[in-house]
Protein backbone atom coordinates (compact mmCIF):
# COMPACT_ATOMS: atom_id res chain seq x y z
CA UNK A 1 0.00 0.00 0.00
CA UNK A 2 1.25 3.53 -0.98
CA UNK A 3 -0.25 6.97 -0.99
CA UNK A 4 1.83 10.02 -2.97
CA UNK A 5 0.70 13.23 -1.11
CA UNK A 6 1.80 16.37 -3.08
CA UNK A 7 0.07 19.89 -4.11
CA UNK A 8 1.64 21.80 -1.06
CA UNK A 9 3.69 25.05 -1.86
CA UNK A 10 3.97 28.38 -0.78
CA UNK A 11 1.08 31.19 -0.67
CA UNK A 12 0.10 34.15 0.67
CA UNK A 13 -2.62 34.59 3.70
CA UNK A 14 -5.75 33.81 1.66
CA UNK A 15 -4.52 32.35 -1.46
CA UNK A 16 -5.70 28.27 -2.19
CA UNK A 17 -3.82 25.20 -2.59
CA UNK A 18 -5.52 22.01 -3.93
CA UNK A 19 -3.37 18.82 -2.27
CA UNK A 20 -3.79 15.31 -3.79
CA UNK A 21 -3.45 11.79 -2.30
CA UNK A 22 -2.81 8.93 -4.70
CA UNK A 23 -3.42 5.87 -3.47
CA UNK A 24 -2.06 2.34 -4.65
CA UNK A 25 -2.77 -1.26 -3.37
CA UNK A 26 -6.14 -0.01 -2.07
CA UNK A 27 -9.32 1.06 -2.93
CA UNK A 28 -10.18 4.44 -1.62
CA UNK A 29 -13.96 4.15 -1.61
CA UNK A 30 -13.53 1.33 0.40
CA UNK A 31 -11.70 2.92 3.11
CA UNK A 32 -11.34 5.80 5.56
CA UNK A 33 -8.41 8.77 4.11
CA UNK A 34 -7.85 11.07 6.52
CA UNK A 35 -5.52 13.87 6.08
CA UNK A 36 -3.54 15.59 9.43
CA UNK A 37 -0.79 18.01 9.26
CA UNK A 38 2.10 18.62 11.74
CA UNK A 39 3.43 22.09 11.86
CA UNK A 40 7.44 22.13 13.69
CA UNK A 41 7.49 21.25 17.49
CA UNK A 42 3.71 19.91 17.50
CA UNK A 43 1.71 17.13 17.55
CA UNK A 44 0.09 15.30 14.51
CA UNK A 45 -3.67 17.01 14.34
CA UNK A 46 -6.57 15.77 12.28
CA UNK A 47 -7.54 18.33 9.72
CA UNK A 48 -10.07 16.29 7.39
CA UNK A 49 -10.95 12.37 6.47
CA UNK A 50 -13.39 11.17 3.76
CA UNK A 51 -15.37 8.27 5.27
CA UNK A 52 -15.38 5.21 3.04
CA UNK A 53 -18.20 4.54 0.77
CA UNK A 54 -20.59 1.75 2.85
CA UNK A 55 -20.00 4.65 5.79
CA UNK A 56 -21.94 7.45 3.35
CA UNK A 57 -18.85 8.76 2.29
CA UNK A 58 -19.41 12.08 3.95
CA UNK A 59 -16.51 14.33 5.06
CA UNK A 60 -15.47 15.46 8.53
CA UNK A 61 -13.22 18.56 9.53
CA UNK A 62 -11.62 19.98 12.12
CA UNK A 63 -12.94 22.93 13.57
CA UNK A 64 -10.49 24.81 12.73
CA UNK A 65 -10.88 24.80 9.37
CA UNK A 66 -14.66 24.31 8.56
CA UNK A 67 -16.09 26.38 5.71
CA UNK A 68 -12.43 26.79 4.14
CA UNK A 69 -11.11 22.98 3.38
CA UNK A 70 -13.24 20.70 0.99
CA UNK A 71 -12.11 17.11 1.12
CA UNK A 72 -13.43 15.03 -2.18
CA UNK A 73 -12.83 11.58 -3.82
CA UNK A 74 -12.25 10.63 -7.83
CA UNK A 75 -12.59 7.24 -7.39
CA UNK A 76 -11.50 6.57 -11.17
CA UNK A 77 -8.24 7.82 -10.14
CA UNK A 78 -8.09 6.47 -6.63
CA UNK A 79 -7.22 9.64 -5.51
CA UNK A 80 -8.58 12.15 -2.37
CA UNK A 81 -8.20 15.69 -2.92
CA UNK A 82 -8.12 18.28 -0.33
CA UNK A 83 -9.03 21.67 -1.19
CA UNK A 84 -7.63 24.71 0.64
CA UNK A 85 -9.07 27.96 0.48
CA UNK A 86 -8.25 31.19 2.81
CA UNK A 87 -5.66 30.01 3.92
CA UNK A 88 -3.68 31.53 7.10
CA UNK A 89 -0.52 31.40 8.92
CA UNK A 90 -1.51 29.09 10.99
CA UNK A 91 -2.36 26.57 8.45
CA UNK A 92 1.28 26.19 7.89
CA UNK A 93 2.34 22.82 8.08
CA UNK A 94 3.56 19.00 6.72
CA UNK A 95 0.23 17.55 5.51
CA UNK A 96 0.29 13.96 5.28
CA UNK A 97 -2.46 11.63 4.12
CA UNK A 98 -3.47 8.32 5.65
CA UNK A 99 -5.50 5.39 4.83
CA UNK A 100 -7.51 3.35 7.79
CA UNK A 101 -7.37 0.48 7.11
CA UNK A 102 -10.07 -1.03 10.21
CA UNK A 103 -13.28 -0.44 9.66
CA UNK A 104 -14.77 1.58 12.63
CA UNK A 105 -18.32 3.21 12.53
CA UNK A 106 -16.28 5.91 14.80
CA UNK A 107 -14.87 9.79 13.20
CA UNK A 108 -11.64 8.02 12.87
CA UNK A 109 -10.16 11.54 13.72
CA UNK A 110 -6.93 9.86 15.38
CA UNK A 111 -3.69 9.74 13.72
CA UNK A 112 -3.51 6.27 15.17
CA UNK A 113 -6.52 5.48 13.66
CA UNK A 114 -4.59 5.37 10.57
CA UNK A 115 -2.41 2.39 9.35
CA UNK A 116 -0.91 3.59 6.22
CA UNK A 117 1.20 7.00 5.33
CA UNK A 118 2.07 9.37 2.70
CA UNK A 119 5.34 11.12 2.71
CA UNK A 120 4.13 14.72 3.59
CA UNK A 121 3.65 17.72 1.57
CA UNK A 122 4.84 21.15 2.85
CA UNK A 123 2.23 24.21 2.94
CA UNK A 124 4.01 27.43 4.10
CA UNK A 125 1.51 30.22 4.20
CA UNK A 126 3.31 33.65 4.39
CA UNK A 127 3.72 37.21 3.12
Amino acid sequence: VQLQASGGGSVQPGGSLRLSCVVSGRTVSRHTIGWFRQAPGKEREFVSNIRRSAYGGTGNYADSVKGRFTISRDNAKNTVYLQMNSLRFEDTAVYFCGLAERHVAGPQTRANDYDYWGQGTLVTVSS
